[in-house]
């Protein structure tokens, strides 16, 4: 089958060739997919995309004019994909729904650590020949408080990890996990709660209308003065703007992003002879408390092996119009 693929990266490249084994025709472009790009999906019957490509309805219109029939998406998530106008014009779409939560987990515990101990400031200073330990102060893990937003598979792993380090756990989640309130003593209990008690936030729940700005400042405002907020999930569930005035006023003591709100078109490019254009990330960038990486957390060579071989296992079901269990609007 002939595919497509929009946002093609340098890391991502080698894992599709050797997982795809020539079964299929790929097409593999560097270029996000966009209403202005779309016509270059011309002749194919599939496409694959990435998080920070635009599957609008306008964009789905254009592509279904061109033969499009399917959508494999490389990521779990598919909030930049209009599904009810895909399901209307009959394109079929399927998604790689779990492919390493143990990246992401421990990549958020990456950040926790390196805010917390001041690793990027200690390394820059190392490297300055400056080893004065003045203002990299940090706390003990062991016997905070870490509220836990969303106990799916990878909320579930960063809790096993948290209490390691001898943390108390609260959680928020639609559905309460029982083993891991009797395995790792998870304390269910509201949002609101959590903002009061929490010396750490963590986000892992999944970008849906009822979840956009779901850390707003009033949930900043019950906060615990200094608090340290991460978040890994999705850039949409925080109001950048309203953390930027709890950075200002010290409420929010510590803050750590793999995703940004306006991330499409920012991160995964070098923008390094560009000027900045976003204020609010520019904004950010001045905050020493602040900890940014550009949607990393997934890149594991675990992870993008099993992205990979699930991408071209869903571009084989749809070859043999078989149910490849990964479908997105199929109950």
């Amino acid at each position: 089958m002939k595919t497509t693929v929009f946002s093609t990266h340098k890391f991502e490249e080698s894992y599709l060739v050797s997982a795809n084994k020539s079964k299929h025709e790929l097409n593999l472009l560097e270029v996000r997919l966009t209403e202005n790009t779309a016509s270059l999906a011309q002749g194919s019957e599939a496409i694959s995309l990435f998080t920070s490509d635009d599957a609008s309805a306008e964009v789905l219109e254009k592509l279904s004019a061109l033969g499009v029939k399917y959508i494999a998406l490389r990521t779990a998530g598919y909030n930049n994909v209009a599904t009810e106008r895909a399901a209307a014009l009959g394109i079929k779409i399927a998604r790689v729904p779990a492919y390493s939560p143990y990246a992401i987990a421990e990549h958020t515990m990456a950040l926790i650590l390196a805010l917390n101990r001041k690793l990027i400031k200690a390394h820059n200073r190392v490297r300055d020949m400056n080893f004065s330990l003045n203002g990299l102060t940090g706390f003990d893990l062991n016997g905070k408080t870490v509220g836990v937003i969303g106990t799916g598979k990878i909320g579930t792993i960063l809790i096993k990890i948290l209490h390691g380090f001898g943390c108390k756990i609260l959680a928020q989640d639609v559905t309460e996990d029982k083993n891991l309130i009797n395995s790792y003593g998870v304390s269910y209990t509201e949002c609101e709660t959590i903002c009061k008690q929490a010396d750490i936030i963590s986000l892992h729940v999944p970008l849906v209308p009822s979840t956009k700005h779901m850390i707003n400042a009033k949930h900043i405002s019950f906060m615990k003065q200094g608090v340290m907020l991460i978040n890994t999930s999705r850039g949409g569930l925080v109001d950048t703007k309203a953390v930027i005035e709890g950075l200002k006023t010290k409420k929010i003591g510590y803050f750590g992003i793999d995703v940004y709100e306006e991330e499409e078109g920012l991160f995964f490019e070098d923008h390094s002879d560009d000027i900045l254009q976003d204020d609010v990330i520019a904004r950010l960038m001045t905050f020493n408390n602040v900890l940014i990486t550009s949607h990393q957390a997934f890149l594991t060579e675990t992870a993008l092996t099993n992205i990979a071989e699930t991408t071209i296992y869903n571009l084989d079901c749809f070859e043999k119009n078989k149910h490849s269990g990964n479908e997105v609007g199929i109950a």
